[in-house]
């Protein structure tokens, strides 16, 4: 069925497969440096930068990170927002061969020390403001240089004095520290200059870190041609030309931050516009002022956009396309935000897609004119997609519910030191092709076009972001006063699902708001914010399973009938 496609039929003008430069990613910037210099390549909070000056900043930081020592098959932990550090350091690393490990800049210290033991980095890069979650960890490799960025380091004059007066004047001074260096100072070193790596284009390219069973993230191995392979594939469905400008929103830690709203237009020769900090206030107003071509969001940003009454007054008759990832992407919130565009000006649909961090992002994405209520889409060029009978290799027919498998050039080398899971993950069927399997329910039409679900995985997905209950548990059980803890998503009108913990006490007795709020405390003390739960409910015991595994799924039934008070 799959060598078949009945989906090629709505590709229209699109090719059906690419043929993919065999690159690394520091070349693909470089070939477009040479090919469009002096384009814009970045726009952060108004500074710019050319592609020309682009690429010399990002030898000047290879340069800078050779000279502390990063070598090739070595590896890096970024801790950034989406900012011209963290871009130019991945890409620096790039050049030297090296790999960078992609992680949220408010990772707790716990959360840090996990992955920079999981990745075995001795450098790492963070913002100035986070340097005390750094100071405190003792991981197994000792952090030998701690490379510290600020935010006005590509601000003017003015932005930096504003942003002194309203955030950088209560950060804390770093005190002294021999691992610390200073992006600043590295960046105008003089150094000698690092030669590029003979690096292959099938050669690790980034770390990034998805959930696990065990309750902490497992390292993904991406190589450079799954981000050349991802890029290429959404530049074309996009029909993306030279100077387009897409909002970078999604962060650079994120499968489609990186992959996509960066990477891709790079290779395209596009302007990312760099969002440090994400809010629909934020993202209205560079709607307003930088006028991009492409946004890329999650179904909350939609929704707020579609009530914000700043944009009802706004020439939206910039944008080209409109897609929304990571959630479930409710018909009311498209039907709103499409409505708002039409009012201003705009002509384009909010269409859905499906990826995972597996497959660096993107897999399948609705097609520009061809739309199917409740559908994901259809794969991208070069993109295997199947539905199997869960638990084998079996493939369905049409219409019948299994499980999503992948091949194709974008799907990941390996999960990090984890080969059981590797194994578990990435199977070889009859046809001798390597299938990613999901772990997501779903099934395809005959026409086919693909339809999500649910997640065989326990994950919630949160405003958009990936909620591991297995961890947010494993911190729970730490705290002396729980006997038991169970963590689900309920539904939610903000965040589509929200983090709702169920907790047996040690002592029955002592139940109650303070203890609430304790327990939230903690987990807030070792997770990011949106890990820990909104709420917590008391129970005297938790149901279990025939075969003793605690039922979550009943768990959120009960819970919902308690607030509709049945």
């Amino acid at each position: 069925m799959t060598e078949n496609r009945p989906w090629l039929r709505f590709y229209g003008k699109l090719p059906h497969s690419l043929s993919y430069p065999e690159v690394t990613l520091y070349e693909a910037v470089a070939a477009t440096a040479a090919r469009v210099p002096d384009a814009i390549a970045w726009d952060f909070l108004d500074t710019t930068s050319t592609y020309r000056a682009f690429l010399v900043a990002i030898d000047r930081c290879a340069d800078a990170l050779a000279a502390l020592g990063l070598a090739r098959g070595e590896r890096i932990l970024i801790s950034m927002p989406t900012s011209p550090q963290g871009v130019i350091a991945f890409y620096a690393a790039n050049k030297l061969g090296a790999v960078p490990a992609l992680i949220h800049p408010l990772s707790t210290a716990p959360e840090i020390e996990h992955y920079l033991n999981a990745s075995r980095a001795r450098i790492a890069l963070t913002l100035d403001a986070f340097y005390d979650r750094f100071a405190r960890i003792k991981p197994k490799l000792p952090l030998e240089t701690l490379i510290l960025a600020r935010i006005p380091d590509y601000l003017a004059p003015l932005k930096k004095f504003g942003f002194w007066l309203t955030k950088g004047r209560k950060i804390a001074p770093v005190p002294a520290d021999a691992r610390v260096r200073w992006w600043s100072e590295l960046m105008t070193a003089h150094v000698p200059v690092a030669a590029r790596a003979a690096a292959s284009t099938h050669d690790s390219a980034a770390i990034l870190f998805s959930g696990g069973t065990t309750g902490l993230p497992k390292g993904i191995l991406l190589s450079n041609l799954n981000f050349v392979a991802e890029g290429m594939q959404v530049a074309a469905w996009g029909a993306m030309r030279e100077r387009n400008s897409m909002l970078a929103i999604l962060p650079i830690f994120h499968g489609f931050g990186l992959g996509v709203c960066v990477n891709m237009m790079f290779m395209a020769g596009g302007k990312a516009i760099l969002v440090p900090m994400f809010s629909a206030e934020v993202v209205a107003k560079l709607l307003r002022t930088k006028r991009p071509n492409w946004l890329v969001g999650v179904p909350t940003l939609y929704e707020a956009l579609a009530r914000d009454p700043s944009l009802a007054k706004v020439d939206l008759s910039c944008l080209r396309g409109t897609f929304s990832g990571a959630d479930t992407l409710p018909r009311p919130v498209r039907e709103r935000f499409e409505k708002l565009v039409a009012q201003s000006g705009g002509r384009v649909k909010l269409l859905e897609g499906y990826g995972l961090t597996e497959a660096v992002s993107a897999v399948m994405a609705t097609p520009l004119d061809e739309y199917r209520e409740g559908s994901i889409g259809v794969p991208l060029p070069d993109m295997l997609v199947k539905i199997c009978r869960v638990e084998t290799r079996e493939e369905v027919p049409p219409g019948e519910e299994g499980e999503i498998c992948i091949c194709g050039p974008t799907v990941m080398q390996a999960y990090l030191d984890d080969p059981e899971a590797t194994r578990e993950t990435l199977r070889v069927h009859a046809d001798g092709r390597t299938w990613l399997h999901t772990g997501d329910l779903g099934r395809m039409d005959a026409d086919g076009f693909f339809y999500f679900t649910v997640r065989l995985k326990r994950m919630i997905k949160s405003s958009g972001f990936n909620v591991y209950p297995a961890q947010v548990e494993a911190v729970l059980y730490q705290h002396p006063l729980v006997a038991e803890a169970c963590v689900a998503g309920v539904p939610d009108p903000a965040q589509v699902e929200r983090v709702q913990a169920f907790v047996v006490l040690k002592d029955a007795a002592k139940a109650g708001a303070e203890t609430e709020r304790a327990l939230i405390e903690h987990c807030r003390e070792q997770l990011i914010k949106w890990s820990c739960p909104r709420e917590i409910e008391f129970c005297a015991e938790l149901p279990k399973t025939r075969v003793g595994k605690i039922d979550y799924r009943l768990l959120v039934q009960q819970h919902l009938a308690k607030e509709k008070g049945e």
